[in-house]
């Protein structure tokens, strides 16, 4: 897939949403993109850059330990010319933005039930089995007028039953009802396959670059 150009006011809104939905501080601007001081011991840092630029390329020559990652919108092969060969290159993700109202219904099978929490600012949505365990399960929050979703995930024995649809519609509902009108998300490529039968896009490529651990 070619790369398409981030809209930096995306990416700044997705690392926003993120930062919420995972409880780390709020990102803070550095070297034309945003620093995370994440604080987890396999991610102490991520930065994350709307694209590649001369100033990234400057900071990532200046890293050498491992658990700081290099975030940006662009293929694998453009984040591998612009770093030093120690980084190694991961398989892109695709940030993805839906601009409307998600296709679709939020139809589950007998047994299912939904339950919604919402610890503030995080909104959660599990789907529990017929025997009362997690069948899968999603988080959304808002900046300004957009839905972030976060950690969309349907467990294993699960799947093929259309649980991550019903998760997505459901954290929607909540977030339109507080204002939302877009929504915006990083996917696999697994996930992208769901995300773009409800009706979402992809708005750029997303490759990360990390120093792996001495062995």
């Amino acid at each position: 897939m070619a790369a398409l150009a981030a809209d930096p006011h995306i990416v700044a809104t997705w690392i926003r949403g993120w930062t919420m939905a995972r409880g780390t501080p709020p990102p803070i601007a550095d070297h034309g993109g945003f620093r995370v001081d994440v604080g987890w011991p396999e991610q102490r840092v991520r930065y994350v850059f709307p694209g590649i630029s001369s100033a990234m390329k400057d900071l990532a020559a200046k890293i050498t330990e491992p658990w700081i990652l290099v975030k940006a919108c662009a293929t694998p092969a453009a984040m591998r010319a612009a770093l030093p060969a120690r980084w190694s290159i991961q398989p892109p993700g695709f940030m993805m933005i839906c601009r409307d109202v998600m296709t679709g219904t939020r139809a589950m099978p007998d047994g299912y039930m939904v339950n919604v929490t919402r610890p503030s600012p995080v909104a959660v949505v599990e789907i529990l089995a017929p025997d009362g365990t997690l069948a899968a399960i999603g988080r959304v929050v808002q900046v300004d007028a957009f839905a972030i979703y976060d950690r969309i995930e349907t467990h294993g024995a699960h799947r093929r039953r259309g649980l991550g649809r019903a998760v997505m519609k459901s954290l929607e509902s909540i977030a339109w009802q507080n204002g939302a009108k877009q929504g915006l998300l990083v996917a696999t490529a697994e996930g992208r396959k769901l995300y773009e039968a409800l009706g979402w896009e992809v708005h750029a490529l997303y490759t990360t670059a990390a120093i792996p651990p001495p062995t």
